[in-house]
């Protein structure tokens, strides 16, 4: 390396950034256009390493080769200009607490605290396999098998089964599903490296607090819903009542039609009903008020109207 080639070298030097970090040997030297950082390990002025291209190749010729970030290390530790860096931890799948339920002074995961560890893993497919449907030969007791893999290949799967005697009542109908969940849950906890029991695989509380009530148990207070039944009260016909008037045969309608006809009588002056008035020619009893109602009652069980009756008596 030439003098000149070795002064320029030393000038671009001079504007590299430097970072130490800390409690190490290691510097992380930015480049020019602030892009990257070469890493630069000095110990000494006879010991020294960069990763970057220029050092390779000179450093192969010349063992004494100082590429531009090892000047900029040395201009940086002999001025007092060097930053110190630490180091910061990778990001790392993690399950929020917000998932994790404490019943009875246990800890358990929620499965969608497990699903959500498992999308920071990188899922990439879940496929459930029904091994045995639920029949009566069987006891009701469904299982399926779940598969799970991730973005780096790696593959996990389980089982799971689900029966009218480990679960809850309100899920009996869906025994399939559930047996479903719990086979995903139990590989997601092998995937997620999480030995926390996943609420979904319980049957019922009583397999984690006893039999015996406890303070702390969740009380399950949901009552069925019974819809109200309206009473209806059943509407009785009336039936006609019948109108007897004293007095008054059924044959008194034809007597009087027929006297009506034979005979001419005179206006007669208006008894009181009793049958006190009468004419010259004879004693014709004229019709009072119930007499006229069960008439036009008879009437009407015959098919014949109050207002024919009526005319068929101015007519006569």
């Amino acid at each position: 390396m030439t003098s000149s080639e070795a002064l320029k070298r030393s000038e671009k030097a001079q504007n590299l950034k430097v970072f130490h970090l800390t409690d190490s040997p290691w510097y992380y030297v930015e480049s020019e256009e602030g892009k990257i950082c070469y890493k630069v390990s000095f110990v000494s002025e006879t010991e020294y390493f960069c990763n970057c291209a220029d050092f390779a190749k000179g450093f192969k010729n010349d063992e004494s080769f100082k590429c531009k970030h090892v000047l900029a290390v040395m201009s940086s530790v002999t001025e007092g200009n060097s930053e110190n860096i630490h180091y910061l931890e990778r990001w790392k799948p993690k399950l929020d607490e917000s998932f994790i339920k404490k019943i009875d002074d246990k800890d358990f995961v929620l499965y969608a605290g497990l699903l959500d560890v498992a999308h920071q893993k990188n899922l990439i497919s879940v496929d459930v396999e029904l091994i045995q449907f639920p029949s009566d030969e069987n006891k009701q007791t469904a299982i399926c098998k779940a598969t799970v893999k991730t973005f780096d290949g790696k593959t996990f799967s389980d089982i799971g089964d689900s029966n009218p005697q480990n679960c809850n009542s309100k899920v009996t109908r869906h025994l399939i599903r559930m047996a479903s969940t719990r086979a995903k849950a139990r590989a997601f906890r092998d995937m997620d490296n999480i030995g926390l029991t996943a609420l979904e695989e319980l049957g019922d509380l009583n397999e984690v607090i006893g039999n015996k009530p406890h303070a702390h148990a969740p009380v399950d207070n949901v009552k069925a819903f019974v819809k109200p039944v309206k009473k209806t009260v059943p509407v009785i016909a009336a039936e006609p009542v019948p109108v007897i008037v004293k007095d008054a045969p059924v044959a008194a309608e034809a007597s009087i039609c027929a006297d009506t006809k034979t005979k001419k009588t005179k206006a007669a002056k208006p008894g009181n009903g009793n049958g006190n008035g009468e004419t010259k020619q004879g004693k014709i009893h004229l019709m009072s008020e119930a007499q006229k109602s069960a008439l036009y009652n008879l009437s009407r069980r015959r098919g014949i109207s109050s207002i024919d009756i009526e005319s068929r008596l101015k007519k006569d």
